[in-house]
């Protein structure tokens, strides 16, 4: 896969779960933080959002925010400073449950998509940590057409559940995320990894570790992937990423066992193959210095959350 497929799909856990929400009047709701991502899309009116020591923002129709790391934060129909946001806020699930049944849609004020996505935080790929609290889309950010074309299609399936939507839904508010990260990509002043990707060596040479990342890897293979000699790969990829290319690759394909014990049944030999190492003991060893725990006992664990994120999915099915 590509590095922002992988990146995502490292930390992805269960379906993610969404909601529209029309309301009207005065309401303050807060939600406290969380292990995952969360959206909102504007389709009518506007709110603003609150989170901890920032200024409100403003979201007005067509807006998308992502919080990628489950900032608290305070949604509400006006500005408010803090302390009134304390006082006033209901708790996020009871004004959900308080809001649903009190709004007809011909008589909303505001209407909005809301959603979260499951995420395991222990292994984060940089890239999803270089995420800032909050990502705002304004909808004048009308290049992003497959972004507004995703908004459409999730909006309309959340209209009317149709055949097939129990399969939709989920696929498209995946789709959501990927394109909400690719905005932010484009549209990024700062941060290494929208810089890392635009650079043609050092995205070139993740390509390839991402796309193969149990091949027989060198320095002088990855130059030649890279079309740059030794020293220039080794130059460029250390600046931008952070670390050499076969450090990024041991650290890769850690991870990626990581994933593989979470996600699949395969034994540690079979996952040792996948990922590039030679034996178990082997993996288990790397393993076992960076995440300070054994193969079997991260499995165990981290088989153990995704139990709880399917329980939470099937207490929180997707609404209308």
């Amino acid at each position: 896969m590509d590095v922002v497929s992988d990146a995502i799909s490292a930390v992805h856990l269960g379906h993610p779960w969404s909601h529209r929400l029309r309301t009207s009047g005065s309401w303050c709701a807060r939600r406290d933080p969380y292990d995952g991502a969360g959206f909102y899309i504007v389709l009518k009116g506007h709110c603003w959002l609150l989170t901890d020591g920032n200024a409100p923002i403003r979201l007005s129709v067509g807006d998308a925010v992502l919080l990628p790391h489950g900032t608290g934060h305070v949604i509400a129909d006006s500005p408010l400073d803090a302390a009134v946001a304390e006082e006033k806020a209901v708790p996020f699930e009871q004004w959900l449950e308080e809001t649903e049944p009190r709004t007809q849609p011909d008589r909303c004020e505001t209407e909005m998509l809301c959603g979260t996505y499951w995420l395991d935080c222990s292994r984060m790929h940089p890239l999803m940590a270089e995420l800032p609290e909050v990502v705002h889309l304004p909808s004048r950010v009308s290049s992003h057409l497959e972004l507004r074309a995703a908004i459409d299609l999730l909006a309309g399936e959340l209209d009317e559940m149709r055949p097939g939507s129990c399969v939709a839904l989920p696929s498209l508010l995946d789709l959501l995320l990927v394109y909400m990260i690719r905005a932010w990509m484009t549209e990024a002043r700062s941060g290494a990894w929208p810089r890392v990707l635009g650079d043609p060596v050092a995205s070139a040479a993740l390509r390839a570790l991402h796309a193969n990342p149990a091949a027989p890897w060198s320095n002088d293979r990855l130059a030649a992937e890279a079309g740059v000699s030794r020293p220039t790969l080794a130059r460029r990829f250390t600046t931008l990423v952070g670390r050499p290319p076969m450090a990024y690759l041991t650290w890769w394909r850690v991870i990626r066992a990581a994933t593989l014990l979470r996600d699949t049944p395969d034994t540690l030999a079979t996952i040792a193959g996948r990922v590039g190492y030679g034996s178990p003991y082997a993996l288990s060893h790397a393993f076992q210095r960076e995440f300070g725990t054994t193969p079997g006992r991260y499995r165990a664990q981290a088989t153990g959350r995704t139990a709880d994120v399917e329980t939470t999915d099937s207490r929180n099915p997707v609404r209308q």
